[in-house]
């Protein structure tokens, strides 16, 4: 866990993308983040909420060339933020 300290540029505009209902209600979410990262420009930041960590998914992403801030607020509900440098 990362305690964040906004390390993206402060002009970026951040896109939300709350999963907590789908992950909560046994759907998954992958191809809906997947498609978000993928309308993403790039001077944007994706905020995304679940409600763990998503490791799997932050190597994923990390092999497409985005880097991430996590951080938690609850055991189970946590906000991860993927920017290209």
């Amino acid at each position: 866990m990362t305690d964040v300290t906004q390390s993206w540029p402060t002009t970026a505009r951040v896109v939300e993308l709350d999963v907590r209902d789908d992950l909560r209600n046994g759907r998954e979410p992958f191809s809906r983040i997947m498609s978000t990262v993928a309308g993403l420009q790039r001077e944007e930041v994706l905020h995304l909420r679940a409600t763990f960590e998503p490791v799997p998914l932050l190597a994923v992403l990390s092999s497409h060339g985005f880097v991430h801030e996590s951080k938690s607020h609850a055991a189970d509900d946590w906000s991860v933020w993927f920017w290209q440098p």
